[in-house]
């Protein structure tokens, strides 16, 4: 049904924000090609936060970007599009979590709070935080996802994944701690090493 998904040739067509809505609202295959390449590149970023494969995270973006041009018709103009779209895309992320949920209770019972040795031996840049992310466990990392990047609260986060509030407050008080224990270990003898101040407000 989308075949543009399996074609990389680059469009040339150029429309404004709400042209290219129309467009593929009218069912035009550039205009979906062209919408899919302006935003899969971050929507793939945010799925693969959730997920932490990138096959699944490939299997969440194609999923929910067909459903971004079944359900356009909903998209009304209010906020941003982008958002629209990273919110399909963390919901079918979140659904694959679920589907999961036995695994995913597990490793939330049972991961190692006190984490294990630093993944990483060199100094990091805000890219590389995220990778350091990406290592998590998969509660610690899917609940400091929702938390710190996504900016859900706590009350959304137990509703989503069918834990408790206290449980996602706990998630994400180990993912900070194993992060900051990571950091903590890296060299900071270069000129590249994040300022503290940078590394504070990521882990805090």
């Amino acid at each position: 049904m989308f075949g543009f998904l399996r074609n990389k040739e680059r469009s040339t067509q150029e429309l404004s924000e709400s042209e290219l809505i129309e467009a593929c609202k009218n069912g035009s295959s550039k205009a979906q090609k062209q919408l899919y390449e302006q935003h899969s590149g971050k929507m793939f970023g945010v799925a693969l936060r959730y997920v932490g494969n990138h096959h699944e995270a490939e299997d969440v973006l194609v999923t929910a970007f067909m459903k971004v041009f079944e359900h356009l018709d909903s998209f009304k103009g209010e906020g941003s599009f982008e958002g629209w779209i990273r919110r399909i895309v963390s919901n079918e992320a979140l659904g694959l979590i679920r589907k999961r949920k036995k695994v995913f209770m597990e490793e939330i019972e049972n991961a190692d709070y006190k984490g294990k040795n630093n993944p990483a031996s060199t100094a990091l840049e805000t890219k590389d935080l995220l990778s350091l992310v990406k290592q998590l466990p998969d509660g610690y990392r899917t609940v400091f996802n929702m938390y710190a990047i996504e900016g859900f609260s706590h009350k959304e986060i137990a509703e989503k994944l069918g834990i408790s509030e206290n449980t996602s407050k706990s998630q994400l008080s180990r993912a900070r701690a194993l992060l900051k224990k990571w950091l903590e270990q890296i060299d900071t003898n270069t000129d590249d090493t994040l300022n503290s101040q940078s590394v504070q407000s990521f882990v805090l």
